[in-house]
């Protein structure tokens, strides 16, 4: 979930004008949203300014409590998108197994078709 500047200067204890610095120098890196309100991602955030414990659960914990639709939502479709994602990468790696078995098979006829066919030997020693 990205901060907006105001939950991004309460979770790390900075002015809001602070934050707004490092962004236009480009110290943190932001989005604008269509309503050209600053988007910023925790991790980059507190790259350059850590977070308390105490604030950042209390920012989680706010968000889950205002919008526990939005997040069931946002959960569901990250969940989705994991599934359908396993699932395209189960049929790739089955589509290699497939392949790599065909080769396989190919390749011992070939080496089957080299090798020399045997010498029919006479049970007598001396021939």
């Amino acid at each position: 979930m990205k901060y907006t500047l105001s939950q991004a200067a309460s979770t790390t204890g900075k002015n809001k004008a602070t934050i707004q610095r490092a962004i236009k120098s480009g110290k943190i890196s932001a989005i604008k949203n269509s309503s050209g309100a600053y988007e910023i991602d925790p991790s980059e955030l507190h790259r350059i300014f850590p977070a308390t414990a105490k604030r950042v659960a209390q920012h989680d914990k706010c968000n889950d409590t205002q919008h526990p639709q939005k997040h069931d939502e946002t959960m569901q479709a990250k969940l989705n998108f994991i599934e359908a994602e396993r699932d395209r990468e189960r049929e790739q790696l089955q589509a290699t197994i497939d392949d790599l078995r065909t080769r396989l098979d190919r390749s011992e006829e070939r080496i089957t078709a080299l090798l020399p066919a045997p010498k029919k030997r006479s049970w007598w020693p001396w021939k």
